[in-house]
């Protein structure tokens, strides 16, 4: 697949509705290769990854509820089981944590989230060039102190998204995009 049809082709598909298998360990390489290859301002490298399979799966959904639990006591059971079956639900779970370095003298915070995230895009893009669906969420789990907290991040540490990737058991619908016309506007003014 060429590089536009992957990235015109790419689109959210909801945990839900995806299912095995999974990228092996060949396709899982290439995809953080092509995290890797992102444009990162004095390669100050502001992106890894958290890799969960197998088992793995049903404990970060333990985490997750957990730490939801304690910060949120007033959330209904349901939300809890829901947080707790997400990672559950698809063969592979990738958190995306954003390494800051706060008071670099050349590369601002904001460069350095923008790299990260870059690199989060060049792997979702792969895993669709590779055949696989995907889902950048954040929520409740990424806002977490308690979650990051589990996950053993460090104080410059935060989760960027959690990653959910598998195949596309239902075919999943995608909301509309933006006009071309509406992304781009001419400078000056007419």
């Amino acid at each position: 697949m060429d590089a536009l049809t992957a990235i015109l082709g790419r689109h959210t598909t909801p945990p839900v509705k995806m299912g095995e298998p999974g990228p092996d360990a060949t396709a899982l390489h290439r995809l953080l290769e092509a995290a890797a290859a992102a444009p990162d301002h004095g390669r100050l490298r502001p992106l890894r990854f958290l890799i969960v399979q197998g088992e793995g799966r049903a404990a970060l959904g333990a985490l997750f509820a957990e730490a939801l639990a304690e910060e949120m006591p007033e959330l209904p059971p349901a939300e809890l089981e829901k947080q707790r079956g997400n990672p559950t639900r698809v063969p592979l779970v990738l958190v995306a944590v954003l390494r800051l370095q706060p008071d670099h003298p050349k590369i601002p915070e904001s460069e350095q989230i923008a790299a990260a995230a870059a690199g989060v895009q060049n792997l979702l893009v792969a895993a669709h060039a590779l055949g696989f669906a995907s889902k950048w969420a954040t929520g409740r789990p990424a806002a977490s102190p308690g979650v990051r907290r589990r996950l053993g991040l460090a104080r410059n540490e935060r989760i960027l998204g959690i990653l959910y990737i598998g195949s596309e058991r239902i075919t999943h619908r995608t909301g509309g995009r933006p006009a071309p016309e509406e992304m781009g506007q001419p400078w000056p003014s007419p």
